[in-house]
């Protein structure tokens, strides 16, 4: 990673970036910016995103060289995005009322020439006429295509060509044209005298509805981070002086006590000091149940307190929240790319300087060999291709579909950390698990004890040492005696034991905890025990030995309850092709007990993490192309090396850090849902991208006249522009149809 790729992005505002040329070329001379780390722009709305140490007036001063505009975001999210909108309803306004004139011009114009077929100049009276239409033409390009024009000489004097180079020369050349015919028709034979203004009217009027029908469907993409903002408070309800303050929520310091009411949303995180109430958790997890809240339960900012009052304590605020991070994290997703869009971003690098050559050379082609009249042909062919080619779909085609997938992603509680995650889910083949945690409630309980002795004492004992450990099987010991009145010991010297157990001095005695590799590293003899280990292993249950003052002195079991779901969730991964394997430290008994439940395929049990990580890359190995899914802490060297590493845990602080998707409900369905989001997705990315493909594959040959052998006619310019504007409305508009996405129907 370069330097200063981790730090905070600095988000601009663009002006004048319409296909994926001008994305190309903003980003190239950002990426030549001493001090730039990484920078992206999402052609979807217009901005940029900039991180590294480097000052914005030199990212401006390098996006203004480059031929284009911007300005930087200084206001907050919420906003910057009414800003936008504001912005974007002005615009399309404003590109309404420009089409309007437009064609106002060029309809009659063009209905003229159909019902008289009279569009030459042969006398001056025809000069005259024609000459003023000429002008109004002109004011026509002037005022409602203007920004074409100003585009195209900026991109000119940075030696640089964009889809507006191409309108213009397009629209230009055909009323300079015409405008040639009307004040020197004699130089110019007969044939050659045809006037094309309603084409210049009509392609300005036609481009002009297509971006703004294209400005109203791309904002219907954005949809899902809108949701996401309108979950953040704006006020928040402060207990100071003994008094309740209504302050703004960005004056909320960590550490103050805030009130919430029934029906008022959470509006930081913190923690339940007082009261009892229901809180809707479903804008971030996606579970529909309320979760009741009781002193020292945790709240998450953006969650809706449902019916009593609560008091709680603020930990977490601003940038801090977990709701800002999510907000944070679906903007860098759909910043990012995917890698199918490489090809598209290849081509888009040299499309239009290619287009531009293909114009001339058809042209020149239809000068030297074309039929009469071989000027107003060339004149026709030229511009058809320039203004046809226009790669405006190319650029949209990918970025769109990210932008609705990611969105859609978040309404459903699966977190997409980047384009390549998004799309590789969908090709996965083979999908490791955690147990504990994943499969498991991950709140294990004992089940049985037996001791050499006292099993109160023992207990004790045990009790005492886990105490220290954070692991979930400690907390279920200490736990179990404290259910049993007993209070646990008093530890020293403990020691974590990776993938063994524990160990530690308990009221002055050695005290071991852990599985069989442990009792035989430290000589413990625990022969006596191992049959009652295997039976109440295959039930299921993880057995733990214990040892005091190095002699065997019973046995301890847990168990983990499987999630409600679980079954019924492998069940639909395997629907959808997946094979299925376990990895777990727990003994293979227990894992294979579980296994059996679910109909796990294959158990990998007794493993360190770096085993996971091994069985991972030998997996790999195999060509196959692996998810793994964990809690996103042990598992995390596992997570990384798979193609796709899943994050369960309801969202946790740490799970939305690890792994390419988290998961904001614990849950193998959110697997599910993600796999099934990846491949529709992917398959709407391939329909754009195939459609501007063949449009611009087609379109271009057409334009230059391989069809005319066989029709007698060109295609008019002012039929390709309407094709051009077609062509991008048809992808933004694929790219909704994404939004009707729902994951498949979960069934027993």
């Amino acid at each position: 990673m370069k330097e200063g790729a981790g730090s905070p992005a600095q988000l601009f505002r663009l002006r004048g970036a319409s296909c994926a040329g001008c994305v190309n070329k903003i980003e190239r001379a950002l990426q030549q910016v001493p001090g730039v780390a990484e920078a992206r722009v999402n052609l979807a709305d217009k901005t940029l995103s900039v991180r590294g140490s480097v000052s914005a007036d030199t990212c401006i001063r390098a996006i203004e060289n480059a031929g284009y505009g911007a300005e930087l975001a200084t206001v907050s999210e919420r906003e910057l995005r009414e800003q936008q909108r504001a912005a974007d309803r002005a615009h399309y306004r404003d590109l309404l009322w420009r089409s309007g004139l437009a064609l106002g011009l060029g309809l009659p114009l063009m209905i003229w020439g159909l019902v008289t077929g009279e569009m030459s100049v042969h006398s001056l009276g025809q000069q005259l006429a024609w000459g003023l239409v000429g002008l109004a033409t002109l004011a026509v390009l002037v005022y409602c295509g203007g920004h074409y024009f100003t585009g195209a000489w900026k991109a000119f004097r940075h030696h640089n060509a964009s889809m507006d180079t191409l309108i213009a020369l397009g629209t230009g050349t055909a009323w300079a044209f015409s405008s040639l015919v009307v004040v020197a028709p004699q130089l110019l034979p007969e044939v050659a005298r045809h006037v094309y203004f309603e084409a210049s009217a009509m392609i300005i009027g036609l481009i002009n509805l297509g971006q703004a029908l294209e400005l109203r469907a791309r904002g219907k993409t954005s949809a899902a981070v809108e949701k996401l903002l309108s979950l953040q408070e704006t006020k928040a309800r402060v207990l100071r002086d003994g008094e309740e303050l209504d302050v703004p929520v960005d004056a909320v310091q960590p550490g103050d006590r805030l009130r919430v009411r029934p029906g008022e949303k959470i509006p930081v995180d913190g923690r339940v000091v007082e009261g009892d109430s229901l809180v809707d958790e479903s804008m971030l997890s996606g579970e529909p149940l309320p979760v009741r809240k009781t002193a020292g339960d945790a709240l998450s900012a953006g969650t809706l307190n449902k019916n009593g009052s609560l008091l709680f304590v603020a930990e977490k605020v601003g940038a801090e929240t977990r709701l800002a991070q999510i907000i944070e994290m679906v903007k860098r997703a759909q910043n990012s790319r995917v890698p199918i869009a490489r090809l598209a971003d290849r081509i888009a690098a040299v499309f239009v300087p290619v287009v531009m050559i293909v114009a001339v050379l058809a042209a020149l082609a239809w000068f030297n060999w074309g039929p009469e009249p071989k000027v107003a042909h060339m004149l026709v062919v030229a511009t058809a291709v320039l203004i046809i080619a226009c790669p405006c779909a190319l650029g949209l085609a990918t970025p769109m579909s990210v932008m609705v997938g990611v969105g859609l992603g978040a309404e459903h509680g699966v977190l997409v950390r980047n384009g390549k995650a998004l799309q590789q889910a969908g090709k996965l083949n083979v999908l490791v698990v955690d147990k504990t945690g994943t499969l498991t409630e991950g709140a294990p309980r004992v089940t049985d004890l037996q001791a050499d002795g006292d099993e109160r004492e023992l207990l004790r004992l045990l009790a005492g040492l886990e105490q220290a450990s954070e692991h979930p099987l400690a907390a279920a010991i200490v736990a179990a005696a404290r259910e049993r009145g007993i209070n646990p010991g008093e530890v020293q010297d403990f020691e974590s034991i990776t993938a063994h157990g524990v160990s530690g001095t308990v009221d002055g005695r050695a005290v071991l905890l852990g599985n069989g590799k442990l009792m035989q590293r430290k000589n413990i003899d625990i022969d006596r025990w191992r049959e009652t280990a295997e039976t109440l292993a295959a039930q299921g249950r993880t057995v733990m030995f214990a040892a005091v003052d190095g002699e065997a002195a019973g046995l301890i079991a847990v168990a983990d309850p499987l999630r409600e779901d679980a079954k019924l969730a492998i069940q639909r991964l395997k629907k959808l092709g997946l094979e299925i394997q376990m990895l777990t430290g727990d003994n293979r008994a227990a894992a294979e007990a579980v296994a059996a439940q679910l109909g796990i395929d294959r158990v990998y049990a007794d493993l360190l993490p770096e085993d996971k990580a091994r069985i991972v890359g030998d997996l790999q190995a195999d060509r196959r192309l692996v998810g793994m899914v964990g809690d996103g802490i042990n598992d995390a060297p596992a997570l990384a090396r798979a193609e796709v590493g899943f994050a369960i845990g309801a969202g946790t602080d740490v799970a939305i850090e690890t792994g390419d998707i988290t998961l904001m409900r614990s849950s193998l369905h959110g697997v599910a849902d993600a796999i099934e989001l990846s491949r529709a997705t992917l398959r709407n990315i391939k329909q754009n991208l195939f459609g501007a493909f063949i449009y611009n594959t087609l379109g271009i040959p057409i334009a230059a006249g391989v069809l005319y052998p066989l029709t007698g006619s060109l295609l008019s310019p002012v039929i390709a522009g309407g094709a051009m504007a077609l062509s991008s409305l048809t992808v933004v508009s694929n790219a909704n149809r994404l939004r009707l996405f729902k994951p498949s129907e979960v069934t027993v």
